[in-house]
């Protein structure tokens, strides 16, 4: 079995593919969760504001993304949006796509957690003469982060996971070049074996990392 295993994937080293496509996956992830956060955040403000027109473009962004399925969405993207007008760089289009599907999810999340803060923190900190947006950052924001991090943790690992649609639009992630390995060797059980097992490691890794970054908050909470 190992000698196997040895011919398949470092044979004309191949292993080589899987690190090429882990990066390339790795990299689409980070990208995505950081835009995924930071049009979540954006997001999630005009969902709480008062304002209706905010609330109402806010409602139609979280409603329409989560509606469409991401493989579909990337294929959106990438032939009616950017192909068009000349962006053929399928990474930087998964990026984007990814991202913004990510943003819709993380608004969702974020607003879960700002509203899940008791309504007297604000209004003890605007009693103190502090400005809403003071009383977001200082107080509201501090205490909603505790609520927000194990669910943030499970879309970034979702995220990593549904990266595997990206061969859709011809990129060459982890899940493709496994895939092209089964196609050089006539093997299958190996390669897609192997990339279910490097999944496995990379959401298992990231969810023990984030269990430390919540026991210290806790920790820091009771000191």
């Amino acid at each position: 079995m190992f000698d196997n295993f040895v011919r398949i994937m470092f044979a004309k080293q191949r292993w080589l593919l899987v690190l090429q496509g882990l990066g390339t996956t790795l990299l689409i992830s980070f990208c995505a969760v950081l835009i995924g956060s930071i049009l979540g955040c954006i997001f999630a403000l005009l969902k709480i504001s008062k304002n209706k027109v905010l609330n109402g473009i806010a409602n139609v962004y979280t409603t329409v993304i989560r509606g469409i399925p991401m493989a579909t969405l990337l294929m959106i993207f990438y032939f009616v949006i950017f192909a068009p007008i000349g962006l053929q760089n399928t990474i930087v289009v998964a990026i984007i796509a990814f991202g913004i599907n990510s943003g819709a999810y993380c608004t969702e999340i974020f607003r879960a957690g700002i509203q899940g803060v008791d309504k007297g923190q604000e209004e003890a900190g605007r009693s103190l003469g502090l400005s809403w947006w003071q009383t977001l950052s200082k107080i509201i924001l501090p205490q909603a982060i505790r609520t927000i991090l194990p669910t943030f943790t499970s879309e970034f690992i979702t995220m990593i996971k549904e990266t595997s649609v990206a061969s859709f639009i011809a990129v060459v992630d982890l899940q493709k070049a496994c895939d092209n390995i089964r196609n050089q060797t006539y093997n299958a059980w190996i390669p897609l074996l192997s990339c279910a097992a490097i999944y496995l490691c990379l959401t298992v890794g990231l969810t023990k990392l984030f269990a430390v970054f919540e026991k210290k908050m806790a920790k820091s909470d009771r000191s």
